[in-house]
């Protein structure tokens, strides 16, 4: 029973993922935390209108603005920085 649970929020997890990849629009600050918390990926504020995405193993950070709309190009380096996080 665990099993299948765990089975199915990874999967939707992927499903989320594949989205951005496919169309890296309209998305909020609230899905990417989702997405990137599921695979140890730490999101920063410290109050300011931007939030750092970082990984304790990789070096570089990719820095999101918390405004909406959240520009295809910040969504595109989540994405990157989450299939590093895959390699690792």
């Amino acid at each position: 029973m665990i099993l299948h649970i765990v089975s199915f929020v990874m999967s939707q997890e992927e499903k989320m993922l594949q989205k951005m990849k496919n169309n890296p629009r309209d998305w909020s600050i609230e899905n990417i935390i989702t997405v990137t918390g599921r695979h140890g990926i730490e999101c920063r504020n410290d109050g300011g209108s931007h939030n750092v995405f970082s990984h304790p193993e990789i070096a570089e950070a990719v820095t999101v603005p918390a405004h909406r709309p959240i520009k295809p190009v910040y969504i595109k380096k989540i994405v990157e920085l989450i299939e590093k996080t895959k390699e690792l």
